[in-house]
């Protein structure tokens, strides 16, 4: 029982030292796991001394301004996040957020339950680990990225070219490219290392991109005691020529698409020469070739004839012959179109207990444009909030001033608005006022808030104003025509108006963040999507993994809009139905005072 109990107490324990975090002075962490069922739909399996390419951009990366000079702080490690794995960075633009990342996998990676590697970043007082030798398998003694600062080769046998024309370009499959014209080519001297011997097997593996037809073009060639091999192309078809003693080739069965980037393999072996397009057989020749020792010439035949035009990039040679599987992992992995990579959320060591929201992801993977959009939406939330709560105290506290001035009105009857009083008062200014208005204060700040108060005031004045005139006429009746009535409501009208106008200002800012707030929200998701898109143009890796987060990101700044845009329209509404009260009572008011007056003095 005390052996069961230690064992379940380890068990506990194994979580925790499995989620642990590998050094407390890097601040983030990615999961970058293998998508286990599509390997499995595939007939895939992660081959033994392979590496993966890790793409990061925008759509799956979002903290390039976190990472060290030239990602000197950035390390890989295994799945238990203890051991460490060699890697080489072939390309990080910071600025336009962009890297590629080979990784070599650990030999178990295949059998494992969820196959997976962490990748650890924001440390700026690091160093450099990057390991390009270390990085790629003893069995491949060439490797030729055709990345910036000039065509070399990366493995640790250092089979570097000794002619080169050809030139590096933009638009590669990975980062850079090769570019030839039909004359440019690359002479690779032959080296104790480059053994290529069909007894032990050889593998060449590269991209190529073709925008043109091909007039029987050299890709590939090297050349043996009595004969050589190529790799060529002829119109858009993939071509196989065996010099020994007699000429043979093997074509494979469907052409190439131009403009579309596309993987080749030949593998050699004790007994057979095959080609492989796309990570797919394309046939086959029984023949033995002999060991193929003299010098390398890509892009043309040694001689010069027969030029390629068109693009290469990620060139390799093994000197084993890889399997199918190889073969279709390489081409999996590496290609445009890959999802065997799926790219976790960023963490740091306060996320790992609780872990992270789907939200906060999401908000880490909005760009710097959709942050403007934001930015602009929170201050048209944060006045548009200001003017709902102003405007709703406002409204309030006139309704309750015009009923505390409507309830001291009807207590007044038809004599008392008749009435003049000719007594001095600070408040008179231009004329006097009758008893009704001083009736309720001396003052008339009792009913300050009251429109229809400043309404009554008005009219109030309107009527002493031509009331007063007559006065002067011993024994004349105090009478208003029915000119006077008319310019006593158009006075009262045009106060309304104008009451109405100040109850109404600042509401066209609800109106715009109603309209606005959702289509800026759309600019932002527009940006977003854009930027998403134009990243993994670049990046060339095209699957929901990749799109997804950036996608989230982008829509992030419509949410903001509707967040700003609903509220608004409720308060708007609701406020729109008070002012339409207020405007109701004021009218009423109006007809109900010009009757009793009238009544009064007609």
């Amino acid at each position: 029982m005390k052996r069961l109990g230690f064992l379940l107490l380890i068990l506990m324990f194994i979580p925790s030292i499995a989620s642990a975090w590998w050094n407390p002075d890097w601040g983030y962490k990615k999961k970058i796991t293998f998508d286990a069922p599509k390997l499995k739909t595939d007939g895939l399996s992660i081959p033994a001394d392979s590496y993966a390419l890790i793409r990061l951009h925008t759509g799956n990366f979002m903290f390039f301004t976190e990472l060290a000079e030239k990602g000197k702080d950035i390390r890989i490690l295994a799945a238990d996040e203890a051991t460490p794995l060699k890697f080489y960075i072939e390309k990080l633009d910071a600025v336009n957020e962009l890297a590629f990342i080979w990784v070599k996998l650990p030999a178990d990676l295949a059998t494992a339950a969820e196959p997976a590697i962490w990748m650890y970043f924001g440390n700026p007082k690091a160093v450099e680990a990057d390991d390009a030798a270390g990085s790629f398998g003893a069995n491949e003694i060439l490797a030729y990225e055709f990345a910036q600062p000039g065509i070399k080769d990366l493995t640790a046998n250092a089979n570097n070219p000794a002619d080169v024309t050809a030139t590096l370009t933009e638009g590669g499959l990975i980062g850079e490219a090769a570019a030839f014209d039909g004359k440019q080519f690359i002479h690779v001297p032959a080296t104790a290392s480059l053994q290529m011997s069909p007894a032990l097997g050889w593998t060449v593996e590269t991209w190529v991109k073709i925008d043109q037809s091909q007039k029987s073009s050299v890709v590939f060639q090297r050349s043996g005691a009595s004969g050589n091999v190529n790799l060529s192309l002829v119109g858009e078809t993939v071509v196989v020529e065996v010099q020994e003693g007699s000429k043979q080739e093997l074509k494979a069965p469907t052409p190439l698409a131009l403009g579309v980037w596309h993987h080749l393999a030949l593998v050699a072996n004790a007994g057979s020469l095959v080609l492989y397009v796309d990570g797919v057989s394309a046939g086959s020749l029984g023949i033995v070739t002999r060991d193929l020792t003299g010098n390398i010439s890509i892009g043309a035949e040694e001689t010069g004839g027969r030029g390629f035009t068109g693009l290469l990039d990620q060139l390799s040679i093994y000197k084993v012959a890889l399997d199918a599987n190889a073969i279709k992992f390489d081409s999996e992995m590496q290609g445009q179109n890959t999802s065997l990579l799926t790219y976790g959320e960023d963490a740091t060591p306060d996320s790992e207990e609780g872990g992270e929201s789907l939200i906060m992801g999401s908000l880490k993977n909005v760009t710097t444009d959709g942050w403007v959009i934001i930015g602009i939406l929170a201050v048209m939330f944060v006045v548009s909030w200001f003017v709902m709560i102003v405007k709703a105290i406002v409204l309030s506290r006139i309704q309750g001033e015009n009923k505390k001035f409507e309830a001291a009105y009807l207590l007044l009857t038809t004599e008392e608005l008749g009435s003049l009083n000719r007594a001095d008062d600070e408040d008179d200014k231009d004329f006097d006022e009758s008893p009704l208005l001083l009736s309720f204060t001396k003052k008339h700040g009792a009913f300050a808030g009251s429109t229809i108060y400043r309404l009554y005031h008005v009219g109030v004045e309107q009527m002493n104003r031509r009331l007063y005139k007559q006065q002067a006429v011993p024994g004349a009746e105090l009478m208003l025509t029915a000119q006077s009535m008319n310019a006593v409501k158009a006075s009262m009208e045009a106060t309304l108006i104008r009451e109405m106008q100040k109850i109404n200002s600042q509401m066209v800012l609800l109106t715009i963040a109603i309209s606005g707030g959702p289509f800026l929200g759309l600019l932002g998701t527009v940006i977003g999507v854009m930027i998403t898109f134009a990243a993994i143009a670049v990046s060339g890796e095209v699957n929901v993994n990749a799109i997804a987060p950036g996608i989230a990101g982008a829509l992030t700044a419509t949410v903001a809009g509707l967040i700003v845009a609903i509220p608004c329209l409720f308060g708007y509404n609701y406020l729109g139905g008070k002012i339409k009260e207020i405007n109701a009572d004021m009218h009423v008011f109006v007809d109900e005072f010009v009757a009793k007056l009238s009544e009064q003095h007609t």
